[in-house]
């Protein structure tokens, strides 16, 4: 069993960036598709590799760095059958709901908790998509309205998918689990409020579905994750304080909210002041779009600002976002390696001052 945590632990938000090898892996086959038995041991070789890295780097909560997914939201296309790949703009050739889902490969993220769990003395993350995230990214009425009438519709029928999925995820013995949530975070910002009609209906219904998956929960840390989206190189999709979410964040059945804070648009850290007491807080306090390496003393001064608005007891460092997403953002990995170098360092400063 992994010891008990530290004062500032540290952890990473989920994924880690892909090298080219991995990426390989991922064109050559999947749990779902013609993997055999050499395709799954040089991906455990793999997933093994940045477990240790985030480890030699000082890191007190590691995931598997979602190296085994193509993205952290076409997951659900491994559990369930029912997607099919189609070419878009945005987001180029991604999953889209066409079917009713059917059952797949449930317990497929359980799988990689355990072997995370088998291969790491620390303490241990998996993460799993939202309903709301599945469904604005993949519904679209013009592929999916035959097999789910409304987008609503959609999102509804992921509730139980996701539930037992997180279920089986701490049936293994995950000290954390967190479901990510950026579509609800984007709504800080006004432009892209305008976009929807009802934009408080629509964080309404995100907060009551992951409530849903989360309510009753018990024999594990349960976080959600907030962000901006993270477009690499690009930045982010969003700014504002988290003030326009905040009744929406207070209802949210968790006992850990991630926010980002190491941007330069996410607004007063005052507000952290204002969420549940009973909810830790892991702080965004290294960047992961932009090559800069945040040093330990700058980390150090980000949760110091923290620190006048919420006890030490309740802060959990880590990066804004996962470092990739999705397979093809291109952050190098031993920028990763060193961002959380500093954050490791940052917190050991932080346990002896």
């Amino acid at each position: 069993m992994p010891a008990s945590l530290p004062l500032f632990p540290t952890t990473v938000v989920g994924s880690m960036p892909r090298p080219a090898y991995v990426k390989d892996l991922l064109k050559a086959g999947s749990r779902t598709g013609q993997a055999d038995a050499a395709w799954q041991r040089r991906m455990d070789d793999a997933v093994r590799f940045i477990i240790g890295m985030q480890e030699r780097a000082g890191i007190g909560i590691v995931s598997d760095g979602e190296w085994r997914r193509e993205t952290y939201v076409d997951v659900i296309g491994e559990i369930m059958t029912g997607f099919q790949w189609i070419k878009r703009d945005l987001f180029a050739y991604h999953q889209v709901v066409v079917e009713k889902m059917r059952p797949r490969s449930p317990g497929v993220v359980a799988a990689e908790a355990r072997f995370l769990k088998d291969n790491t003395d620390r303490h241990v993350k998996v993460c799993l998509p939202s309903p709301y995230l599945i469904g604005q990214r993949m519904w679209l009425p013009e592929h999916s309205s035959n097999a789910y009438p409304t987008r609503e519709a959609f999102c509804e029928a992921l509730v139980p998918v996701l539930r037992q999925e997180l279920l089986a995820i701490r049936d293994v013995g995950v000290d954390v689990i967190q479901l990510d949530e950026p579509h609800l975070g984007v709504l800080v910002d006004p432009e892209i409020r305008a976009k929807f009609a009802d934009p408080e209906g629509e964080m309404t219904r995100a907060v009551d579905w992951l409530n849903a998956i989360l309510d009753g929960v018990q024999g594990t840390t349960l976080a959600v994750h907030v962000c901006r989206r993270n477009w690499g190189r690009r930045g982010w999709g969003a700014s504002g304080g988290y003030e326009p979410i905040l009744d929406h964040l207070k209802r949210l059945k968790t006992q850990q909210l991630l926010l980002e804070y190491a941007i330069p648009v996410a607004g007063d850290v005052a507000v952290l002041g204002q969420l549940p007491a009973g909810v830790k807080i892991g702080l965004g306090c290294v960047d992961v779009r932009f090559p800069e390496i945040d040093t330990p003393e700058q980390i150090m001064e980000r949760v110091h600002k923290a620190l006048a608005h919420v006890a030490p007891e309740r802060i959990t460092l880590n990066p804004d976002c996962g470092f990739a997403p999705g397979k093809d953002h291109e952050i190098p990995l031993e920028e990763a390696y060193q961002k959380l170098k500093s954050l490791g360092e940052a917190g050991r400063r932080l346990r002896s001052a």
